[in-house]
């Protein structure tokens, strides 16, 4: 009988619980414990895993590694799959291999490659694969220069910080000044160039920022699994226009995912995505680890998150087609346990033991998916 599989989630996204449900619901049926940490007592990761620490705070990234590698010691983990201070445990993988515990995570390479949006432009675009025009810019002139370069050239500028994860920091240029009109209704993702200036030249110190067109929808991320070998076993693209989603096997997408997951050694899982500018697909980014919504693809009847933790065990799953492709669909929030709220922040490096089972005492929202 198969040995039981012991699962490691760091510091990961609230919607990595349908990752640990899909892990439990593996075809084979075997048996699967989940441990996760997380910096926030609320996490509901916490509360879906089978065992949980808080992790400490205002570790190093070496630090963090030792951390890491005395986790994966106590609670003789299988395989580890790291997003917090990725870089850095990625390039300590034959000490964690040592401890007995397989890296669910790319080579050292590609992570670095793709850490840095502007360097993952370049790299992509020396394969062939498109990218949008962009600039790199640290100060306020850098900034007014790229905006009147795209507008000149009939683009929306908008920018976003060069390394960044979730979309944080995006905002969309505007040159209408800011009046009560922008106070109306929720916040928007549109900024003031005047204001966005002045910010800067007050702030007196560099930023790092790409500026470039706004591209437009649909946007697709492919879902990628890929072997140590560098050869995909499963591509699967996820489309988002507006609230609709849906899937596509279409190879405008599939190919150039593919050529960037093999060419570059991203291994295992990771998740690649496109928008159009104009009537061509060029790349929008590229993310290193599982995406929060590949759980998604179980509406296509692939179980992802298994298949990848079977590959980073050296049980190959080989080629993975989708047998169908699910119907569109759309997001909707739903309630998700949460552990008792009793426990402090962790703030030295000794580990606080969480319960294994707990009594919901409050409930976050998560992602759930309804079809359309």
């Amino acid at each position: 009988m198969p040995s039981r599989v012991r699962v490691w989630l760091n510091r990961t996204y609230a919607e990595n619980v349908f990752f640990i449900d899909q892990l439990r619901r593996n075809p084979g049926d075997r048996a699967v414990e989940i441990h996760a940490t997380h910096g926030d007592p609320d996490s509901p990761v916490l509360a879906a895993a089978d065992t949980a620490d808080l992790e400490p705070e205002g570790l190093s990234p070496a630090a963090y590694v030792e951390y890491a590698l005395d986790q994966c010691v106590r609670r003789g983990i299988d395989v580890f799959v790291p997003r917090l201070h990725q870089a850095a445990i990625v390039a300590h993988r034959a000490e964690f291999a040592a401890a007995g515990t397989a890296l669910l995570a790319p080579t050292p390479e590609a992570v670095a490659v793709f850490e840095d949006k502007a360097t993952a432009y370049e790299a992509v675009r020396s394969v062939g694969v498109p990218v949008p025009p962009w600039h790199r810019v640290r100060t306020a002139d850098e900034l007014v220069a790229a905006v009147e370069e795209l507008e000149a050239s009939g683009h929306r500028p908008c920018f976003k910080p060069a390394s960044g994860a979730g979309g944080a920091g995006f905002r969309m240029i505007t040159r209408t000044p800011f009046s009560l009109a922008h106070l109306n209704g929720f916040p928007g993702p549109y900024v003031q160039l005047d204001l966005v200036v002045e910010a800067l030249r007050r702030a007196g110190e560099p930023v790092d920022w790409l500026v470039m067109p706004r591209l437009e929808q649909p946007e697709v991320s492919v879902d990628c699994l890929t072997g140590p070998d560098n050869r995909v076993r499963l591509a699967v693209g996820r489309t988002k226009n507006g609230r609709r989603r849906g899937f596509t096997l279409d190879e405008r997408w599939l190919a150039p995912a593919r050529l960037i997951a093999e060419g570059f050694g991203l291994h295992h899982l990771s998740n690649i995505q496109f928008r159009m500018l104009g009537d061509r697909p060029v790349l929008l980014d590229v993310n290193t680890r599982p995406a929060g919504g590949l759980h998604q693809l179980s509406l296509c009847g692939v179980n992802a998150p298994w298949a990848a933790v079977q590959l980073a065990l050296g049980e190959d799953p080989g080629v993975i087609e989708p047998p169908f492709l699910g119907q569109d669909y759309t997001v909707v929030a739903g309630p998700r346990p949460l552990v008792p709220p009793a426990l402090p922040r962790q703030r030295v490096q000794s580990g606080v033991l969480l319960p294994a089972v707990p009594a919901p005492a409050r409930a976050a929202s998560t992602g759930e998916v309804l079809p359309l």
